[in-house]
């Protein structure tokens, strides 16, 4: 029996920043993975996709190259070079996991972490062998799988999930996908742009359904101009083998229709599997599947936190696993962390990009706040015209108070962009102060400037 003051389950941008800062705080520390370091976001989510993300844009900018007067002839993907691209992408990193891991002096365990009890972790080595170890705190990070809803045909060949597409990057000339969220839509980008035939089935009424209804309907109309079929209150019935590949069979307001493709992705979400992490009566306390947690991300249990996609009531994204590794580490470590967790942006790498964070206007209204909107298009921007980007737009909502509590962008570059508006709600910075900063000219971040000004007015307005 090994003993150490935290065991953390799982590698992934939670656990191993988890890992790092708790040794960083003076605890010895062991972290248990039992497949590659880094996750799913590393090896087979975030990294990975907009690797193949990056390669599509580059591939649809050269086609249009003779917008800009530059000539190009036989363009192609060579898809097995685009695995590869995308492999040593995910190794460069992984590489330098390891490295931090290693030099923060963290005891990287190869195996499967299973909770026994307070304080007891069994572990199970690649080589089937089992061992205990004993320790004060356990974080669990254990991330989540993609999941596979009840309908007929799914177990065909070509129906892929996402983790099939990032391993395998196959060529298809058609794809339907089933899910219009984040995954599905960042998918449909990258075929569309490869030049497939792309289908997308959702089954509420609009897509990326929990973001701004602006987004919702701006990514629609550009999705289907650039020839993408988008399908929204469709109920999908099965799946079935096609001569021509695989079709999907569905129902939209009772009529039912069909969409063929070589692929079939199912992209609906992923579901978490704490019952294969924790002993049989040990489990915490639960809300749809998902670890229910305090501000500290500590379970139900004493001294047993949960973090990443596995904790309930938190977005399950890279970036909230890692700021929530930190805010664990601290609390078994007795630090202060200043992060603030109910302020997490989201991003989707679409075409326009997205980004969110704080209230959109429907979730204002909901709580009963009183606002005032700054709205501009992209069509105004320097940088977007002479760069020749799609139409967007950039929003920014503001309290009567003048207070910042929200924004949304849709534009080249909107995730690299958000980040300002994160500080300015986090800081409880006003619209007039944000707006006198100076921002560089040609930028797209000089729309985060006009859109300000535009709510400063609007508040202005509504004063008087």
């Amino acid at each position: 029996m090994s003993e150490f003051d935290v065991v953390v389950i799982g590698g992934g941008p939670g656990g191993y920043v988890c890992a790092a800062e708790c040794a960083k705080l003076g605890k010895k520390t062991a972290l248990i993975e039992k497949s590659d370091l880094g996750g799913t976001c590393l090896n087979r989510g975030c990294i990975p996709t907009k690797s193949l993300l990056h390669a599509a844009e580059l591939y649809s900018e050269i086609s249009r190259g003779e917008e800009f007067g530059v000539q190009a002839e036989n363009i192609f993907i060579d898809f097995a070079k685009l695995k590869d691209k995308k492999n040593d992408v995910i190794v460069t990193l992984r590489s330098g996991v390891e490295a931090m891991l290693k030099a923060a002096k963290v005891s990287v365990i190869k195996g499967e972490g299973f909770v026994l009890e307070s304080g007891k972790v069994l572990v199970k080595a690649l080589d089937g062998s089992e061992a205990t170890i004993s320790c004060n705190d356990i974080v669990v990070a254990t991330g989540s799988v993609p999941a596979r809803p009840p309908i007929p045909g799914l177990e065909l060949p070509g129906v892929m999930t996402s983790d099939d597409i990032l391993e395998n990057v196959p060529a298809l000339k058609s794809i339907v996908i089933i899910g219009g969220g984040v995954i599905g839509l960042e998918f449909a980008t990258l075929y569309s742009e490869l030049g497939a035939k792309v289908t997308v089935i959702e089954g509420l009424p609009k897509i990326l359904a929990t973001m701004d209804k602006d987004i919702s309907q701006s990514l629609t109309v550009q999705m289907k101009k650039h020839g993408l079929e988008i399908v929204t209150d469709a109920l999908v019935g099965k799946v079935e083998q096609a001569d021509d590949g695989l079709r999907c069979i569905y129902a939209v307001k009772g009529e039912v229709k069909e969409a063929v493709g070589e692929a079939v992705l199912v992209a609906v979400g992923r579901r978490v599997e704490l019952n294969k992490v924790f002993a049989e009566g040990f489990m915490p306390e639960c809300e749809r599947g998902r670890a229910v947690v305090n501000e500290q991300m500590l379970s139900s249990i004493p001294h047993v936190y949960v973090i990443g996609d596995a904790a309930a009531g938190y977005p399950q994204l890279a970036h909230a696993a890692s700021a929530q590794g930190v805010v664990a580490a601290c609390a078994i470590a007795g630090a202060v962390s200043k992060i603030n967790l109910n302020l997490v942006p989201g991003c989707v790498y679409t075409s326009p990009e997205i980004a969110s964070v704080g209230l959109t206007e429907a979730e204002a209204k909901e709580q009963g706040i009183s606002i005032h909107v700054g709205k501009v298009p992209t069509t105004a921007n320097g940088k977007s015209i002479l760069t020749n980007q799609e139409r967007g737009f950039v929003k920014v909502l503001a309290d009567d108070s003048g207070k910042i509590v929200g924004a949304q962008l849709f534009s080249a570059r909107a995730t690299d962009m958000v980040g300002e508006f994160a500080l300015a709600i986090n800081s409880g910075m006003n619209e007039v102060d944000a707006l006198s900063i100076i921002r560089p000219h040609p930028t797209f971040e000089e729309m985060l400037g006009e859109a300000l000004a535009v709510c400063v007015q609007k508040g202005a307005k509504k004063k008087k």
